[in-house]
């Protein structure tokens, strides 16, 4: 499979340019584990001393009548060679094993290489079979595959008195394997003529010996829920006569998976851990807001590590010896059969053979089923009110003002359809990760407790969240429990925001959040007559105010096929900040009281003290106009009970410097009692530097009730 190799290849790369400090040898080859038709041929394949070199080669039996090949065997040629000292090495002598194989001597030139005998081998009628034949090298140097020898005999298949070679009349028979390589197209003259190049897939050099890794995985899953979070082991073993060293892991999924520490309490291999494994640690907290820097979970980026390296003991892993180490796995947003593919790599403490060579590497590809578990939304809008009873002092109120706060919904659905055994979802914790916000109280009137969600039921929550300091920025959490897996929440880290250039970069600044809302949830679980407890966590990116974001991935629509057209490049659009981006220039909060009296019968006009608060959310001067006409002016909706009117100016044109907060005090006037919405001014603004700007409204401010009581 092309598209597989091209994948292992690209994965070796990345692992071994980490390995390098960022570089890529240039003498680098990628590892290849089988050699055939479609592979690069054109170099001499390493193989290692001590270890079995497969050949598989086909037969096709052209007769109506079943073949007997008995004493199957590959035929070669040796040249001994030494590796030890720097000028590579004495070339001895050059030995054979066909007179040996002519003789039936099978055993004689064991010491060098153990060559594999097929005793039987039958071919049924116009049948193509495979035989896997097998050398064991004994000792360095280079190894040409010259053939096959057998004997050869006709018999029927169902003869099963005696061995083959005594019951039928047999031949000696040899085929010669000679590969021809591909065709080479280069040059002219390789272009005008033809010429084949060499395939050295039958010529190994054997090399002096090699660590050699296996790997074991106990309790790995095959069966996930969405975003559950599974505590595996991994088993490391050096089962050669080298010491290695440099053990790293890489995969094309690293979002699935994380390693935790060799020296952690060791939790018991068995059926039933998961009821005692939990993934997350509690601590005690007495605040209700926990804020924890990502350093202390080991994390200190954003960004997310592709390849991991596995910590050794004095950096190597002796002949013999076995590293366990715990495996925790998250179970993929989506649902379906998914693919993870390792790339365990890993190099040798001696001299290395050559440069090429310097390096081994294992590959395994699991496969695990996600389950559908919960789905998140979030969304996250400016807070238009401000409590006054938080505030201390004026300077703070300003300062709180200047730095913004924001509502942030949380919406979760049980969507698992009593799947896998599952009968109820609880919240748990609901945490933030992100270096501007962080969330500072959960505003529903039950946000201390686990929610409870059965299937297809939804619950809904509403957080706070504040600006973080410059030293706050981090993970943070409205309970007490932190988490301690912070490697997934790489994976859904927000992007940085670009560098656009002039106004555009500050009108989107006034709109972006990169605010992560991470959900944690237990699952209760039925299985076998026992109730087992799952944990997991489920991700939601917050990118942009006002837009609803899903930890559900939307799945990308097929792209009809449409005729090319092949067009003279087009210089890309400058860039300019969208009608949805302009909106968010100025936030506005309107101070006044919730109920106000006044003796309508010996005053027939009411008017009260408003303050209308502008804040400017960007990092320019802005222009701004206040409107205080009603849209509709019409002498029928002033008859309409619920009407009022503002006095004084009816338009203010005002110029914000950067992020400042200014007040301005109106003063509404009312003709009778009744509840009334305040919340008719129309805000306009634009960036000053931007003459040929118009202004955009503003997001209207939330519904701003006052109760006018007749006493």
């Amino acid at each position: 499979d092309r598209d597989l190799s091209q994948l292992w290849r690209e994965l070796e790369e990345r692992v071994v340019s980490v390995a390098n400090r960022g570089m890529v040898p240039i003498t680098f080859q990628p590892s290849q584990c089988c050699l055939n038709s479609q592979t690069d041929n054109l170099r001499y394949p390493l193989a290692v001393v001590e270890e079995p070199i497969i050949v598989e080669v086909v037969f096709r039996n052209p007769l109506k009548v079943p073949l007997a090949l008995s004493a199957l065997s590959l035929l070669w040629k040796f040249t001994l060679k030494g590796f030890s000292d720097p000028q590579g090495g004495a070339t001895g002598e050059t030995v054979s094993n066909e007179k040996e194989v002519r003789l039936l001597i099978t055993t004689a030139l064991n010491d060098i290489i153990d060559t594999q005998v097929i005793p039987e081998f039958t071919i049924s009628p116009e049948e193509t079979k495979v035989a896997r034949l097998k050398l064991l090298p004994h000792k360095t140097g280079e190894l040409h595959v010259l053939g096959v020898v057998y004997n050869l005999g006709t018999g029927e298949v169902g003869n099963s008195e005696g061995s083959l070679a005594e019951d039928l009349m047999c031949v000696r028979g040899q085929q010669n394997l000679e590969i021809q390589g591909p065709r080479l197209n280069m040059t002219k003259e390789e272009k005008t003529s033809v010429r084949y190049g060499p395939d050295r897939r039958l010529d190994p050099i054997i090399t002096p010996p090699m660590p050699l890794l296996e790997v074991f995985f106990i309790n790995f899953p095959t069966g996930l829920l969405c975003g559950e979070i599974r505590k595996a082991w991994v088993e490391f073993v050096n089962v050669s006569a080298a010491p290695l060293t440099g053990l790293r892991v890489g995969s094309t999924h690293p979002e699935f998976f994380t390693f935790g520490s060799a020296a952690s309490d060791l939790t018991p291999v068995t059926p039933t851990a998961a009821e005692h494994c939990s993934a997350y640690k509690t601590v005690a907290m007495p605040p209700s807001v926990a804020t924890v820097s990502p350093a202390a979970f080991g994390v200190t980026s954003g960004d997310q590590l592709v390849v991991t390296e596995i910590p050794l003991s004095r950096g190597v892993l002796g002949p013999g010896e076995a590293l366990q180490i715990p495996l925790w796995l998250r179970g993929p947003d989506q649902e379906g059969v998914h693919e993870i593919n390792f790339l365990f790599y890993y190099e040798m403490t001696h001299l290395r053979f050559s440069e090429t060579f310097s390096h081994r590497v294992l590959r395994h590809t699991a496969f695990i089923c996600a389950s559908r578990s919960l789905s998140v939304r979030a969304m996250a809008s400016r807070s238009n009110t401000l409590h006054g009873r938080e505030r201390e002092t004026e300077e703070q109120q300003e300062a709180e003002e200047k730095n913004g706060s924001m509502l942030v919904f949380v919406d979760v659905e049980n969507i698992n359809t009593s799947e896998a055994g599952v009968r109820e979802f609880h919240i748990v914790q609901v945490s933030s990760s992100s270096r501007q916000w962080r969330l500072h109280k959960c505003i529903n009137p039950v946000g201390d407790k686990d929610s409870k969600l059965a299937s297809r039921e939804r619950g809904k929550l509403c957080f706070k969240a504040t600006r973080c300091r410059m030293e706050e920025g981090g993970a943070s959490s409205p309970h007490t429990c932190t988490q301690t897996l912070m490697h997934f929440i790489g994976g859904v880290l927000t992007p940085q925001s670009g560098t656009d250039d002039g106004g555009t970069s500050i009108v989107k600044k006034c709109s972006e959040v990169e605010l992560d809302i991470i959900v944690l949830w237990k699952a209760y679980v039925v299985e076998d007559n026992k109730q087992l407890i799952l944990e997991g966590q489920l991700h939601v990116a917050l990118q942009t105010i006002g837009k609803e974001s899903c930890s559900l991935s939307q799945k990308e629509e097929t792209q009809e096929m449409v005729l090319l057209k092949f067009k003279p490049d087009v210089p890309p659009p400058v860039s300019k900040p969208s009608l949805e981006q302009l909106s968010h220039l100025i936030k506005t909060c309107l101070h006044y009281p919730e109920s106000y009296d006044h003796p309508f019968p010996q005053k027939s006009l009411c008017t009260v003290p408003v303050t209308l608060t502008l804040s400017n959310c960007s990092l320019a001067q802005v222009d701004v106009i206040v409107d205080l006409r009603h849209k509709t002016t019409s002498p029928e909706s002033l008859e309409v009970h619920g009407s009022f009117s503002w006095l004084g100016q009816t338009q203010y044109k005002l110029q914000l410097q950067a992020q400042e907060v200014y007040r301005l005090f109106l003063k509404a006037c009312f003709f009778q009692a009744g509840v009334y919405n305040l919340g008719t001014p129309r805000v306009f603004a634009k960036l000053a530097q931007t003459s040929a700007m118009c202004e955009t409204s503003q997001q209207s401010a939330m519904p701003a009730l006052i109760i006018i009581n007749s006493i």
